[in-house]
């Protein structure tokens, strides 16, 4: 690999964490199209948001779906 190239992927979807309770809301992170997230690119804030997601699925947040990032999600 030369110096121009990066090591990281161009992330073409994201995986969305959709609020239970606020209509719009949620979280998304960048992707690859099976819905695995790279922990380590994501900064600190992006890690604890990602696990809290996770972590609160059913209970906060609904099912994560697997989205190509740029499309709004379907209502």
């Amino acid at each position: 690999m030369n110096a121009t190239q990066s090591s990281s992927p161009s992330w073409a979807f994201e995986v969305r964490f959709e609020s239970l309770f606020r209509s719009g809301r949620g979280l998304s992170f960048p992707c690859d199209e099976r819905g695995h997230v790279d922990i380590d690119a994501l900064g600190e804030a992006g890690r604890n948001n990602y696990f809290l997601a996770r972590a609160t699925q059913g209970r906060d947040y609904a099912t994560p779906r697997v989205v190509p990032c740029g499309r709004s999600p379907a209502r």
